[in-house]
């Protein structure tokens, strides 16, 4: 067991353990953290980034981020990198909900335009993208089609008529992960992604209507087309039950696979196999193919949000200003060089709960962001702020290129709901001129803003400790939860 007592402090905000802590951990556990943070840090969690630093073939750290809290396996918030020579891939490095991620669209509008329209806009997106437990889209897919949208995602979706070409350059992967295989997908994973295409879902997800707040960086919102009172919509959703059902049929391969390669593995959780083995391929290619899915999926609601914009405004989504700032990828499995030393290695880095930071210069970043850094999106919580960042050069030699994802809960859902009521939240909202849509009552209660860590004080740890810049500030006008 490791706990708080086994941390040492590196500097302000970031702690470590060494590897000597225990004698099956073969790199070192750091914890991106401020002090008040750490009081109130499960110890679970902790022992989880020392768990995930035991694995094989692991590189240089195991890494929890400023929204660090516990997880399945791997902390959420939590970043490992692997060798392409003898490391392991773990579907508890990626988690149940495959590219559960967020993407940023940029308006021409001011709040003070909105305000007029607000109320029948929210009114407008409710009705038009479906929320909820179990939600369906609007689109049904023949089952033929499905192969299609897992292995070409977010370009399937515009060739069929759901956004524009342009919209690709500014989706992580461009919105299709190399790789994927459909066949490796389950049918009944395909069964449950069929109908759910182009929905929220229920839980953390949203869709939001926003105005920029605070800039922190002028020269880095200029490039990314970024202004104060600037209206723009932020939704966060991933893979549905197809990226649930494939995490599930993959972890019950890897906890076979790992008792007959006799894995000294410290959590079961942990269950993994070689990248080079058989099980590993098949998972990562079916990793990837849940991701395209949900890249489709965010592609599919950010055109029926275009539609809602014109349907209220009476204008065209071109004219809006409707544009992609960017999308990023929350949990996923990406193959990456990063420096080991002075060399250059391939690896292959699991970001669980965690976003992509890569500095200025990556190849992977789009021309228009590459000077000054990739786009970094943190959500907040319905009724706080959102957050725009910058990848640094910190976070490629730190943390993989990564940073926190969003604020991380304190309480269970369970925990939310019988601290807090639907009525209280919906008032406190409508106090602050936050407007509010829900499909469900209960989810009001466990979606509360005080479940969840300060995201200020996420955002300023991950500024502080330099593994990403601040940028912008986003506040909310309209909240649409699942």
């Amino acid at each position: 067991m490791v706990g708080k007592g086994d941390l040492e402090k590196v500097r302000d905000c970031v702690y470590e353990i060494p590897s000597s802590a225990r004698k099956d951990m073969r790199v070192p556990a750091r914890i991106y953290l401020d002090e008040e943070s750490i009081k109130t840090l499960e110890d679970g969690a902790i022992e989880q980034v020392a768990n995930v630093a035991c694995l094989e073939g692991i590189q240089k750290r195991s890494i929890g981020l400023p929204d660090i809290h516990f997880g399945y396996g791997f902390s959420i918030g939590g970043v490992a990198a692997f060798s392409e020579i003898n490391g392991v891939v773990s579907p508890g490095g990626v988690g149940f909900d495959i590219n559960c991620g967020v993407r940023l669209l940029k308006t021409n509008l001011t709040k003070q335009d909105i305000q007029p329209h607000l109320k029948d806009l929210v009114n407008e997106l409710f009705n038009k993208v479906p929320s909820g437990l179990g939600s369906n889209g609007i689109k049904h897919l023949k089952e033929s089609e499905i192969d299609d949208v897992l292995e070409n995602g977010a370009k399937w979706a515009v060739e069929n008529g759901f956004g524009w070409e342009e919209d690709l350059k500014f989706l992580e992967e461009n919105g299709c992960m190399e790789g994927a295989d459909a066949s490796l997908v389950s049918t009944k994973a395909k069964r449950r992604g069929i109908p759910q295409l182009g929905s929220l879902g229920s839980g953390n997800h949203f869709l939001e209507i926003q105005s920029i707040g605070d800039i922190y960086d002028e020269e880095i919102a200029k490039a990314y087309g970024l202004e104060k009172d600037q209206v723009v919509v932020l939704i966060h959703t991933g893979s549905r039950g197809c990226g649930y059902q494939i995490c599930a049929d993959n972890l019950r391969e890897m906890d076979k696979t790992a008792k007959r390669l006799k894995l000294n593995l410290p959590d079961r959780q942990l269950a993994c196999a070689p990248i080079d083995s058989d099980e590993g391929q098949n998972y990562l290619k079916a990793m990837a193919a849940g991701a395209n899915y949900a890249w489709t999926n965010r592609q599919m609601i950010q055109h029926w949000v275009r539609e809602s914009f014109e349907n209220i405004l009476k204008q065209d989504a071109e004219s809006l200003g409707l544009n992609v700032l960017y999308d990023v990828a929350h949990n996923i499995i990406k193959k990456e060089q990063h420096k080991i030393g002075k060399i250059n290695r391939n690896m292959y880095v699991h970001r669980k709960g965690a976003t992509r930071a890569f500095g200025p210069g990556r190849k992977e970043i789009p021309q228009e962001y590459r000077s000054v850094g990739q786009p970094v999106l943190i959500p907040g919580t319905m009724g706080t702020s959102s957050y725009i960042l910058a990848g640094t050069e910190t976070a490629m030699d730190e943390t993989f290129g990564s940073t926190a994802h969003g604020a991380g809960r304190v309480l269970s859902r369970s925990g939310a709901k019988r601290e807090f009521t639907p009525e209280e939240i919906s008032k406190d909202l409508a106090d602050k001129g936050i407007i509010l849509k829900a499909n469900s009552q209960p989810v009001i209660a466990e979606e509360a803003p005080n479940a969840y860590k300060d995201v200020d004080s996420v955002v300023k740890t991950a500024d502080k400790t330099g593994i990403s810049k601040l940028v912008a500030q986003m506040k909310p006008l309209g909240v649409i939860k699942g």
